[in-house]
């Protein structure tokens, strides 16, 4: 298999982005992420983000939203990539601190057309905010069908409200919740979790050997209380088949934090998955899950593995602000 697999969620999701659903497992390709069976969602397809933001709302009880429509006209021409814009946040919603806004469009904008486009895609936040787009190589589709924007400090202020609009035709409103920071620290087997002024210690194992997690900083797309994984959609033959619980997705190659039974005697001691973060069957990976929410920040170091690539579903923060500025047109901007 590819960069990207195929998942299979219980709870109803319907098969989304990327053309081809990413896989979702208990462990990870050497070179991708973790997968596991089919139909689901995964980071990047055109059309698909605000849907998967959606049914992910839906799931946790916040219900879906839909954007409003923009108030005016605008008074020039716009780009046409615009009148097709899919936002990966659904219009309402409660995000973690590190959720970046991405937008994506059905086929590549033009070189000439991205300054236009990031001009008018305009944002306002209730705190000020230094911020920027940029262009981002989506793992699954094609350069310039992808542009986030991020604060250029480290993560939203907890509390912002912010207004996106999308040229004349909507608004899309979000907030940024209370902060959540998961470090996993994988040559102690160890994550740490610090939020609302608390700090807590998870024993934990991470990929084995020639098989490690990916570093860096990731941010939660989704997750779902079970996902059925099969290893053969990954060219692992007959190691896994079955549903795992409590799945937190961090890459759109499919690496997940969740629940996995060789954690009840691993977590803390050795790391003996295929590339995801293992949590025990005693309560552990439940209260994990209920605890996190879409848009929190969870790193990863140690072991041998590389940085998470930008477009591997939110690695937005593995860039320096002058990295993240160079492939931005209109560059630096400040919200109000």
């Amino acid at each position: 298999m590819g960069d990207f697999m195929h998942q299979d969620r219980s709870a109803g999701r319907t098969a989304g982005r990327l053309g081809a659903a990413v896989t979702v497992c208990l462990t990870l390709l050497p070179v991708v992420g973790c997968s596991a069976g089919s139909g689901g969602v995964a980071a990047g397809e055109p059309g698909a983000r605000a849907s998967a933001a959606a049914a992910v709302s839906a799931k946790d009880g916040g219900g879906p939203g839909t954007a409003s429509a923009a108030p005016t006209a605008a008074s020039t021409p716009e780009p046409a990539a615009l009148a097709q814009a899919q936002v990966n946040i659904a219009d309402g919603r409660t995000v973690g601190v590190g959720m970046p806004i991405s937008v994506t469009f059905p086929k590549p904008v033009p070189a000439a057309d991205r300054k236009a486009v990031e001009s008018l895609l305009r944002v306002q936040t209730s705190t000020g905010t230094t911020g920027a787009w940029s262009w981002v190589k989506d793992q699954n589709l094609r350069d310039g069908q992808r542009v986030d924007f991020r604060p250029k400090t480290a993560y939203w202020q907890p509390g912002t409200k912010v207004t996106l609009h999308v040229g004349a035709h909507a608004v899309h409103q979000f907030t940024i919740g209370r902060s959540l920071i998961a470090s996993v620290d994988v040559d102690a087997h160890m994550m740490t979790v610090r939020a609302d002024g608390r700090t807590t210690h998870i024993p934990v194992t991470t990929g084995r050997p020639g098989l490690d997690t990916w570093n860096g900083t990731m941010v939660v797309m989704d997750k779902a209380p079970k996902v059925h994984m099969d290893s053969r959609t990954v060219g692992l033959g007959d190691a896994y088949n079955g549903d795992y619980f409590w799945a937190v997705h961090l890459t759109t190659s499919g690496t997940y934090v969740h629940q996995n039974e060789r954690a009840d005697t691993e977590a803390g001691h050795h790391n003996v998955t295929h590339g995801c973060v293992g949590l025990a069957t005693d309560g552990t990976a439940r209260r994990f899950y209920d605890q996190i929410r879409v848009g929190d920040v969870v790193t990863v170091a140690g072991g041998k593995k590389d940085i998470v690539a930008t477009g591997n579903g939110y690695g937005d923060w593995n860039l320096s602000w002058e990295q993240w500025l160079a492939r931005s047109a209109a560059g630096e901007t400040a919200t109000a």
